[in-house]
């Protein structure tokens, strides 16, 4: 693990906030990312708090520029960033690839042990607004019952002038899909207690929020799901690019369909752990991963060779699409039937190649996808020449 720049000398202000920037082969958007970070409040509150936050920007497996443009760009903000006493910046770059990796890094090993809450986002995304991340911190300050803050994802065909056909059936998806607050792994705020007791298994795909979520809602498995655990900070959103093509559609719902069994297959082996290895879930699962890195794979695998048909995944594979229709309100059924109709079709589809995907062993898929639309940006979110 090389560290590209270790940040400022100590300070006697405690870090209570730390950021973590999971990056991989981001060279065209990081400085972006970076840049709409920079510019959020939190530096400034903090600072008239006497206080601090910490910005790690964790660059894992890159073939690209990506670590040095984040080091570049660090670099430069902790020399002249208006609140530079209240920001410690480091550029980590690791030589594992993998996002699940770079999470237990961060999470276990470089974020500042003394921080209340740590701030975990993807390296292709722009924060909308300048409050964005200090509401996220605020709501849980706020909200001692709430573990997890989350905004509102934003797709950047939303702040388009004018919508295709395709923009149209994407955005209809993604309003059926809300539904209280709902953890994205491009951006949430957690607890750094409930954090550290998480260790993501080696061979977990594409699904550490959902897998997150899960353990925070039941307590680690201890009680039914409490959905109070997890709150949406109002005000606070961030922009991502959207899939651009139906093969590209197809591909991440490929991903989602793979995440969604390993997390089945997750949840029923965790619960069978006894009360004392489920409430030291990080160690457990970390002993686990040492005494055998394919565990979770194995495990995934026999659930598929058991299964007869792609739609036996995990339940109600070909249901949820229609039920979160059905919650839609009044004259919004119609409106949002055709886009109920097209994503059953993808999961048929999709489904359908991810269970091709696990029946010949494997788990690790991860579509190659870049975001240089996200270039075209402001920092309000709002498009350039829009």
């Amino acid at each position: 693990m090389q560290s590209v720049l270790e940040g400022r000398a100590p300070s006697s202000r405690p870090v209570l906030v730390s950021i973590g920037v999971l990056a991989w082969n981001e060279a065209d958007v990081i400085r972006k990312t970076l840049d709409s970070i920079l510019r959020q409040s939190i530096f400034a509150e903090l600072s008239r708090r006497g206080q601090r936050c910490e910005l790690v920007c964790i660059a894992n497996g890159c073939t690209d520029a990506t670590p040095q443009i984040a080091a570049e760009v660090l670099g430069a903000a902790a020399r002249e960033h208006p609140a530079r006493e209240a920001l410690v910046a480091r550029a980590l770059d690791l030589p594992e690839r993998g996002k699940l990796n770079a999470w237990n890094v961060f999470v276990h090993e470089r974020s500042a042990p003394e921080a209340e809450l740590l701030v975990l986002l993807d390296g292709d995304i722009v924060l909308h607004g300048e409050g964005t991340l200090w509401r996220l911190c605020q709501a849980l300050l706020d909200h001692p019952e709430a573990s997890i803050s989350t905004d509102e994802p934003i797709k950047d065909i939303a702040l388009k002038p004018r919508k295709s056909i395709f923009d149209r059936i994407s955005l209809a998806t993604s309003a059926m899909a809300r539904g209280g607050a709902q953890v994205s792994g491009q951006l949430y705020c957690i607890r750094a207690a409930v954090a550290r007791n998480i260790w993501l298994p080696r061979g977990l795909p594409a699904c550490e929020d959902g897998f997150i979520k899960a353990l925070v809602c039941t307590g680690f498995l201890s009680h039914e799901t409490d959905t109070r655990r997890v709150i949406r900070a109002p005000g606070a959103a961030h922009v991502f690019a959207s899939y651009a093509t139906v093969l590209d559609v197809l591909r991440n719902q490929k991903r989602q369909m793979i995440g969604q069994t390993a997390l089945h297959v997750l949840d029923g082996h965790l619960r069978r752990l006894s009360p004392a290895e489920r409430e030291r879930m990080a160690e457990t699962l970390r002993e686990m991963d040492r005494a055998d890195p394919l565990w979770l794979k194995r495990l995934i695998g026999a659930h598929v060779r058991g299964t007869r048909h792609f739609w036996e995944l995990f339940p109600n594979l070909l249901g949820y699409r229609f039920q979160r229709l059905m919650k839609v309100p009044g004259p919004k059924k119609v409106a949002y039937a055709p886009a109920a109709l097209a994503g059953f079709l993808v999961t048929l589809v999709s489904s359908a190649m991810a269970y091709r995907f696990l029946v010949r062993g494997n788990t690790d898929y991860w579509p190659d996808t870049t975001s240089p639309d996200l270039n075209s940006i402001t920092a309000e979110g709002g498009a350039l020449g829009a």
